[in-house]
This record gives C-alpha cells, structure tokens and sequence, in this order.
C-alpha cells in the first residue's frame, strides 16, 4: 500500500488549475493562488464552477490522480479517471458476482454488517463521552437494538430482507444523533436524516460529507480496477454508483457523522454559517464549507491500526484499502469480504 496523498479541494467560484511544469497551480483572476506538486496528489475535487485546464487532466489521467466536479454542496457531477489499473479479468468477475444471487447476497449482507456494527461503535462512542446521565441511557440502548440487528442482517435470505434490516437499524441510529449533540442542541436540532435538499444544517454537513465519502470510494474502486457503478447491495440505477455506495455504508458512521459530530460539539461550525434558502432547503457558506473539508481531511490523515490487516496505516487509505479487500473476494482469494469495523 502506498503512502497517503492529499486531496485537492478547489472551492472558490471562478477558480482555474492548469499545470505548470511538474505541479497543479489555481489561480484566481489570473493571480496564482497555489501550487501543489503532483506527485503529492490522489484527486483534484473542484467544487462549483471551476475550470480545469485540458493539459492538466491529461497529465493527471496519465499519473492515475483523478479529478472529480461536484456542485457548490457536494453533489456529484462527473470525474475525470485515466486507464484502470487492472485488466478486464476483475471487472468480469465483478459483473459475474453481480448476476449471482448468492455472491451478490453475500456481499451485500457484509456492506450492511459493517455499517451496523459501526453505527453502534459510534452511539457508544458517544454514550461515554456524555456529561448528561440522561443522555447515556437513549444511546446505550440504540446501540443495544443495534447490536440486535446484526444477526437478522446475516441471516437475510434475500437483498429486499438486508435492505430491510439496514433500513431499520438506520432508523434506530437517526432516532438517537440529535442525543449526539452534546453543544449547540438548540440550533442544531436533528429531527430526522432528510436531504434533497437537506433541511436542517446538521443534514446539510451530513450530506456533504458524504458526497465527499463518495468520491473518495468511486476513486479507490476505480485505482484497483473495479467498476463504481455497478453494485451488489445498492440496485442498479442509470448514474448510480452502486458500488461506491455499497463501499460507504461502513465508513458512514465512522468517518462522515463522527467528523460532523466533533465540528458541532467543538463548536468549530456555527448556524450562522448555514443558509435557508426560499425553497427550503440549507446550504453551508463558503466558510463554514471550507472548515468541513479542513476537518475532513485532517480526519483523513489520522494513524490507524487496520482490523483485518493489522498494519499501520491513516484513516483516509482505509478506503482504498477495502477496495483491494473487495477487489480479492470478488477474484475468490478471500472466502468473503470483511467490512472495516472500528473499535
């Protein structure tokens, strides 16, 4: 496994990245704002309306760093990846599994334990840091109905009844996050997960980041070979990336809420920093955006043990590394895909 390499997040309307020599530069107006040199970066992520420079997406096609554009609040739009890393042996393997109802069962089943285990992980996580006994109580006992759901998850005869136990277990888990809220309970108020658009500015962080999440998976599928769009516990879908998805139910909990979590207990993100726009929904300034990505990638760059593995290793290669977990049990050198589960 290589080492960590940044992600370049590109959030200033207008902003241009061409290449100069050996490094990417962004500039606005014409004023070079920075330059990072290649060699440095896994992805460009361009957020809003930012030119990239043809030179520059080819020079990062050919070195494998791809470059993603999503909208001002992390919709996703479309990416730029070179050449697949792995021939076409993978990807027929993975569309095999994909039409074998029990393999693709199977797999599916194990995107959705990794996800409950973790949310529970993350509720109890919480349940200890709470100064309110009150608190403790709604937590400890979600985690407990999740921790009851794991068995119903891996004994799931079909993809309609594992579906229905992850549906479920994320009821009880969005039940008990506005428990989570240690600071700020008043405005940041968690009713409920709703989106498109978000209503609320703790769903508006929430959504974005997991769009970020998002990417960051359909790039470590794609670096090792595997095609993001198709999936095993997410349907099929025009525009869908199933696998992705399927690869970020586990580091939800983990990753994306326990980042958001940590930004509104430590009160690094304020409700002044959200907008409600005339059509409801909330959107993050470009402020309080910028603090999301910083905390995002400092999150990212944390040491870590890897469960299954046992090496040390940082928070953001997590990802890639279950990708090539994934890519070995699709190929059949692992009996089953072990999902990252967090201590």
């Amino acid at each position: 496994m290589s080492g960590y390499k940044n992600t370049l997040y590109v959030t200033t309307s207008g902003a241009y990245i061409g290449k100069d020599h050996e490094t990417a530069q962004v500039s606005v107006d014409k004023e070079v704002k920075l330059s990072v040199p290649l060699h440095h970066l896994a992805s460009i992520v361009c957020l809003g309306p930012i030119t990239v420079s043809p030179p520059l997406m080819a020079e990062c096609a050919e070195r494998g760093i791809d470059v993603a554009f999503l909208t001002e609040n992390g919709r996703f739009l479309a990416r730029v990846d070179g050449i697949a890393q792995s021939g076409a042996t993978l990807r027929r393997a993975q569309y095999r599994a994909a039409d074998d109802i029990e393999k693709s069962l199977a797999l599916a089943k194990s995107f959705v334990v990794g996800k409950i285990a973790n949310a529970r992980t993350t509720l109890l996580r919480s349940a200890r840091e709470q100064e309110d006994p009150a608190a403790v109580q709604p937590l400890e006992k979600a985690a407990s109905s999740m921790e009851n759901r794991l068995p119903g998850a891996l004994a799931a005869k079909t993809h309609d009844e594992v579906r229905g136990q992850e549906g479920e277990a994320a009821a009880t888990y969005f039940g008990a996050f506005n428990q989570m809220i240690r600071q700020q309970r008043e405005t940041f108020q968690f009713e409920g997960r709703n989106r498109r658009p978000p209503a609320d500015p703790a769903n508006a962080m929430l959504s974005f980041f997991y769009a970020l999440l998002l990417n960051d998976a359909s790039a470590a599928l794609s670096a090792v070979g595997l095609d993001p769009a198709i999936g095993y516990l997410h349907a099929d879908r025009s525009g869908r990336p199933s696998l992705a998805l399927d690869l970020c139910e586990e580091f939800r909990p983990f990753l994306a809420d326990r980042t958001a979590l940590a930004l509104i207990n430590l009160q690094q993100v304020k409700v002044e920093g959200f907008v409600k726009r005339d059509t409801g929904g909330v959107e993050m300034s470009a402020s309080t955006r910028k603090a999301v990505i910083t905390a995002y990638q400092a999150r990212k760059q944390e040491a870590i043990t890897h469960p299954f593995t046992e090496q040390e290793t940082t928070v953001g290669l997590l990802v890639h590394i279950q990708a090539r977990l994934l890519a070995r049990a699709i190929r059949g050198d692992l009996d089953a895909y072990p999902p990252f589960h967090c201590r």
